[in-house]
């Protein structure tokens, strides 16, 4: 299931913008209230309502990985109001609103998360659902691309 990124937490992480700010790439403190550009958003919208996909909205918890979630984790991130677990796109995603660029978050939802079924988390199982759903994603991405305002 695709899930369009709204808003992240991202707590105790590395954060890409320690170190000595380069002024030509953005300010030291960015802005973060607006991640995620509305307009992209709902254009990105439009190209799954046409291709008859589901999209929902939500908020992106990131975690630094390389492991799963524990159970009691992932209750207390569903208690701060996430939607969504992961271990990619925040940081670049900070990154780029340093640098004042436009930013479409876009996240393939390829596992439940620990303590929400009764089995073990695999990493095999998240490749083979990203495998299977790569063709529908990249198609959606490339539409949203060409439909994408040139400005």
């Amino acid at each position: 299931e695709l899930m369009l990124i709204s808003d992240f937490i991202k707590f105790n992480c590395v954060n890409p913008l320690a170190g000595r700010n380069i002024d030509e790439f953005g300010p030291r403190f960015p802005d973060m209230s607006r991640v995620f550009d509305r307009d992209y958003m709902e254009l990105f919208r439009s190209v799954c309502a046409d291709a008859q996909e589901n999209v929902r909205e939500g908020v992106y918890f990131y975690c630094m990985g390389p492991n799963y979630e524990t159970p009691a984790e992932i209750r207390a991130m569903r208690t701060l109001g996430a939607d969504a677990v992961g271990m990619s796109t925040v940081p670049e995603c900070i990154a780029a609103r340093h640098c004042g660029m436009r930013i479409l978050g876009i996240t393939l939802i390829t596992n439940m998360a620990a303590g929400i079924l009764d089995k073990p988390l695999s990493g095999e199982e998240v490749i083979e659902a990203g495998n299977a759903a790569s063709k529908r994603f990249v198609s959606h991405v490339a539409e949203f691309l060409r439909r994408m305002p040139l400005d």
